[in-house]
């Protein structure tokens, strides 16, 4: 979740006074790190992923299951007994937007080493069975991205009612306060964000049109005029930060060799990242109904959008400094490695003031228009105890702009006098239900990370193609029906790295287009003449590594599940949960996830991650089984 300071934590109002202040000292602190760090070369290819988990108690007797709010009670727990006695324990564990969440990381980053592969699924086990351990009979750790009924009468343990009209951090119509962690920082995010808008988030979801939904459906909400205006017919309507940032997600960090590989691997992975997206669908329901959507971006996307009708272009500009056409939490606007520069085709807002700043300091163009660009945001936390640093040796009001812009890639900056190296973050990805699935996302996108660097891949379309596939990869089934926009000869200069890598000649384009319209299944599999696909060049990669038979055995296996993923031949877990709805006995076709169909799919979900249930359309066979059964609620039927 990013910067989490200590302190006592100002209100929007003595934050505004301090925005200038923590721009100014966030760019002189990104000058020290830069100009301290920037020849720094070598080092060691490492890596770590991020897993988001929810906790929930099924109430079985009446075929309820509700989210838990004891999220601050298990993670002191769990830093009691890993970290804090074994600075080497196998994982890791902090906190997330909400109290029923935590998140939990390797202990220690990966390797560049092949073996480290077959590493991934077991500490992930380890993870979900430490946690596991600490809940109750009839609770159970789950990696669901979306609650179905988060934000519906009675979905917390303890029931805790939303206060609209009374103080509060959301003033929301269905998110209690009491559902967002503790730590101050969350509160005071959720807060500063609708005050600096203004107004409370607007959040409007596709509903989807079965053969009994109201059409048009619309939904009235006579005690709140906000949620009046705001909500739009035949839409699910939500008002709250905690329905996008109490989502759960599955995110990898890269340590690049040196700042130049990390610019590259940035842009590379950001044309990747709708492709991905679409691929780890899961989170077809919002707010006790089903949607027509596979993906919780959009949400999260307009749950955290602090801009106000002056920077959304609805008024004209008079207290704010420019228009922003997206929410501080979306896709990518320019790319940072040179051979991307003709790619950015994005019209780009920047603060001309910094971006001079940098150039005077000898940042390069890219890298600067970058910085300025992050640094047209306010900050939306500070804590009085965090007001003045030292600017040489500190990073807080530099991470306080740059952690709260949340985009499909983040690029990250050492920390002051640290070992750690140049970072990319790769974070579209939804997370799936079992440690199987889990473990082949991360490994299918480092290993694409590997073959990107090994055979010097290009990817890089323009940046308006890459924002266009994003709204794509969100829609119904995009996996199957998706078009999307991508390179068509990805093997710079024509040196092809597997059979038809190439499609130009004499390092000219056979075709005048660059790029072309692919399905998924073309992108990952390959269609003859077309797209020699991704798993194709990443098996010819193994090929040609020393690999050991039981990390190459696993690989395989994760690449299997991503190549039956793409074609269609297994279901994503969006589609595999609308089909469990649309067969449940309690439902009427209407769109709406009762008490009970959300009780027994979570109970499904939960059976199929601790191994107590199959799903061969979900997971297909023959892949690794667990080694041991982390759960204690277990099936109830």
């Amino acid at each position: 979740m990013g910067l989490l300071s200590q302190g006592s934590p100002l209100s929007w109002e003595e934050t505004k006074r301090h925005a200038d202040h923590v721009r100014r000292h966030g760019i002189l602190q990104f000058l020290h790190i830069y100009h301290a760090v920037k020849e720094r070369h070598k080092d060691v290819l490492k890596w770590g992923d991020e897993v988001e988990y929810m906790l929930v108690a099924f109430d079985h007797q009446n075929k309820k299951v509700r989210v838990v709010l004891k999220g601050e009670e298990v993670l002191e727990a769990l830093q009691e007994k890993g970290e804090r006695k074994n600075p080497n324990h196998p994982t890791l564990w902090r906190p997330e937007y909400g109290s029923y969440m935590i998140e939990g990381t390797p202990g220690q980053p990966y390797g560049g080493t092949m073996s480290e592969f077959n590493t991934v699924e077991d500490n992930m086990r380890k993870r979900r069975q430490e946690a596991s351990s600490l809940l109750k009979e009839n609770e159970a750790l789950c990696t669901i991205t979306s609650f179905p009924r988060l934000g519906c009468p009675g979905f917390t343990v303890p029931d805790c009612k939303p206060t609209p009209v009374e103080g509060g951090a959301s003033k929301s119509l269905f998110f209690p306060d009491e559902a967002i962690n503790k730590h101050p920082r969350f509160s005071t995010l959720t807060r500063n964000i609708r005050h600096r808008r203004g107004e409370k988030v607007v959040i409007n979801v596709p509903i989807f049109k079965d053969k009994n939904t109201p059409f048009p459906f619309i939904e009235t909400f006579p005690q709140d005029d906000e949620a009046v205006q705001a909500a739009q017919p035949n839409h699910i309507y939500m008002d709250a930060m905690g329905f996008g940032m109490g989502n759960c997600c599955l995110q990898v960090t890269f340590q690049a060799c040196s700042i130049s590989e990390a610019r590259y691997l940035y842009d590379q992975l950001a044309t990747i990242c709708p492709i991905v997206m679409a691929l780890s669908a899961s989170s077809p329901f919002y707010r006790g109904y089903v949607s027509d959507i596979d993906c919780r971006w959009g949400v999260i996307s307009a749950s955290v959008d602090d801009r106000t009708r002056e920077e959304r272009g609805l008024e004209p500009l008079k207290n704010n400094s420019y228009r922003i056409s997206k929410s501080r939490y979306d896709s990518i606007d320019s790319y940072l490695s040179k051979c991307g520069e003709k790619y950015n085709d994005i019209d780009l807002t920047k603060d001309k003031e910094i971006y001079e700043r940098l150039l005077k300091e000898g940042i390069d163009h890219l890298l600067a228009q970058h910085i300025a660009h992050l640094f047209i945001r306010d900050p939306l936390t500070l804590f009085e105890e965090k007001i003045h640093l030292d600017d040489a040796n500190e990073s807080d009001h530099f991470e306080n702009i740059q952690s709260t812009n949340w985009q499909t890639m983040r690029f990250k900056p050492p920390p002051p006098n640290s070992d750690i190296g140049w970072r990319v973050e790769f974070r579209p990805m939804e997370v799936q239900l079992t440690d199987f699935e889990n473990s082949a996302y991360v490994v299918f996108v480092v290993l694409l990370t590997r073959v990107i660097l090994s055979y010097k891949l290009d990817f890089l379309i323009p940046l308006s193609k890459v924002d266009e596939n994003m709204k794509v990869a969100q829609k119904r089934d995009a996996v199957l029906h998706g078009l999307f926009y991508f390179r068509k000869d990805i093997c710079k200069g024509g040196t092809a790295v597997v059979d038809g890598c190439s499609t130009a000649q004499n390092g000219t384009e056979t075709d005048t287009e660059e790029f072309t319209l692919m399905s998924i299944d073309t992108i990952i599999n390959g269609k003859e003449g077309v797209f020699p696909g991704l798993i194709p060049i990443l098996n010819s990669y193994l090929e040609n590594m020393e690999v050991d038979v039981d990390t190459r055995c696993s690989i395989l296996n994760y690449l299997k599940l991503i190549k039956k993923r793409a074609s269609g031949e297994l279901m994503t877990a969006a589609r595999w949960m609308r089909d469990f709805v649309a067969k449940h006995p309690d439902y009427k076709q209407d769109s709406v996830i009762t008490d009970e169909i959300n009780y027994s799919l979570l109970l499904e979900c939960n059976n199929i991650a601790n191994e107590l249930s199959e799903c061969p359309e979900l997971l297909g066979s023959g892949f690794k089984k667990a080694k041991y059964s982390g759960n204690k609620t277990g099936s109830s039927s």
